[in-house]
């Protein structure tokens, strides 16, 4: 009889000492029924799937530029230089001088009011102008005064008609523009290019006071992201900094890092090192996410809460369709919840221990 009261003190007590590792879904979940719960949760299936997806985004997604395309020449803009250089066979030319037959008239910038000053001629407005036009315009102007005269124009684009490239390209710094027709990814290219080991590169464009941001394999598979380029923008190649966070029974527990540009929740649990066959529940995975207060909705285009749980199945076939049309979200938790069986063989395997002893002891007092 004591040995039996021992038997069942020592069971008792291995039970409730039993260590923990990840949570069971019954547990995550037990207040989900409750009134006033903290929380919602929503069941991935066929049926919710492309409901979700019409759902708020992360709010760190910025929409892209739409996509324009000029004609061939840059245009000229105050703060761009200009260089003339005047050919003239007249005997009393006004402008050369000694019997010579050419003039260069260099370092002429065009004023913020967007002029340039000719001898002669006074102020010639050019601003808005295509280099060629600004030509034949001067060299009207000199007919006037020199029949004869002959007039060529080399262009220098200024910082209103340059592209800051920052950084994250093998070679940074200002590209002017050689025309209007100048892309993103020529400018990428007029960088460079961009090193291998960035991962997921995202191509960040400042315009106007505003950022757009694009990763560079939709730029490179979609021509409306190959947006031109405008004197004053700023450009920044970087690696992709978003993450989810990894928990649970799984190969990682830790910041995984987005690869490419979207991923689904099978792909995540892959990524995680995929569910461990000796721990987990593969009905229990589920991803916590975090809205904005402003997304909260009642007529179920958006979450009933800020904090919402999704529930994935990964034992039957709908769940795992659903699954690869449910995407992560930046900063959401994957969570791959321990199986109730697990914890009740730990139990019978102590349990077992404990008769082990306990027989041992009984033997040993024969």
């Amino acid at each position: 009889m004591k040995t039996g009261l021992l038997i069942f003190c020592l069971i008792v007590l291995t039970a409730c000492s039993l260590p923990r590792g990840a949570a069971l879904q019954s547990e995550i979940l037990k207040s989900s029924d409750d009134v006033d719960a903290p929380f919602a949760v929503y069941p991935v299936t066929r049926d919710t799937v492309d409901d979700f997806a019409n759902w708020p985004r992360w709010q760190g997604h910025i929409s892209w530029l739409g996509n324009t395309r000029g004609p061939s020449s840059p245009v000229i803009k105050a703060g761009d230089m200009l260089d003339l250089v005047v050919w003239d066979n007249s005997e009393n030319s006004l402008l050369l001088t000694n019997g010579a037959k050419v003039v260069n008239l260099q370092g002429m910038t065009v004023t913020p009011d967007g002029t340039v000053f000719v001898p002669y001629i006074d102020k010639i407005y050019v601003s808005g102008q295509t280099p060629d036009a600004a030509r034949e315009k001067i060299q009207s102007r000199l007919s006037e005064i020199l029949p004869s005269a002959q007039v060529q124009l080399n262009y220098t684009a200024g910082t209103r008609s340059t592209v800051s490239l920052v950084g994250g390209v093998n070679a940074p710094g200002p590209i002017p523009l050689p025309d209007r027709n100048f892309s993103l990814l020529n400018l990428i290219s007029a960088g460079g290019g961009v090193p291998a080991t960035l991962r997921n590169p995202r191509v960040k464009l400042i315009r106007g006071g505003k950022t757009y941001v694009a990763s560079l394999a939709e730029v490179y598979s979609n021509a409306k992201y190959d947006v031109v380029m405008q004197g004053g923008d700023k450009v920044i190649v970087e690696q992709d900094t978003r993450f989810f966070q990894a928990l649970g029974s799984t190969g990682r527990e830790e910041l995984i890092y987005f690869t490419k540009d979207s991923i689904n929740a099978l792909e995540a649990v892959s990524l995680v090192g995929g569910i461990d066959d000796n721990r987990a529940d593969p009905k229990g995975v589920l991803v916590l996410r975090e809205y904005a207060a402003s997304h909260v909705r009642s007529d179920g285009r958006g979450p009933s809460r800020t904090d919402v749980v999704f529930t994935i199945d990964l034992t039957n076939a709908d769940g795992l369709f659903s699954a690869r049309r449910f995407l992560i979200q930046p900063e959401d938790v994957v969570l791959v919840t321990e199986s109730p069986v697990t914890k009740a063989q730990t139990i019978f395997r102590l349990v077992g221990s404990v008769f082990g002893v306990a027989n041992a002891a009984q033997n040993a007092t024969k």
